[in-house]
């Protein structure tokens, strides 16, 4: 399977049987990251939250469950 990063429109080849591929055939809204680019936010983030300015927001569904 053919895939084209979001980010750097790098076009990867996948094999059809991994889960990556079936996630992007059956839920078009998941999109692909390459390696590199996976890698890169990875460790933006993580630098980031070392800051300690990093504020991860809770899901909504976890805060109506606080809220009940």
């Amino acid at each position: 399977m053919r895939v084209k990063c979001s980010l750097c429109d790098k076009i990867d080849k996948i094999d059809d049987d991994t889960q990556i591929a079936k996630r992007l055939r059956n839920r078009p809204i998941h999109t692909y990251l390459c390696d590199e680019c996976h890698e890169r936010i990875k460790r933006k983030t993580e630098n980031r939250i070392k800051t300690g300015r990093f504020k991860l927001y809770p899901h909504r569904k976890e805060k109506e469950q606080v809220k009940s």
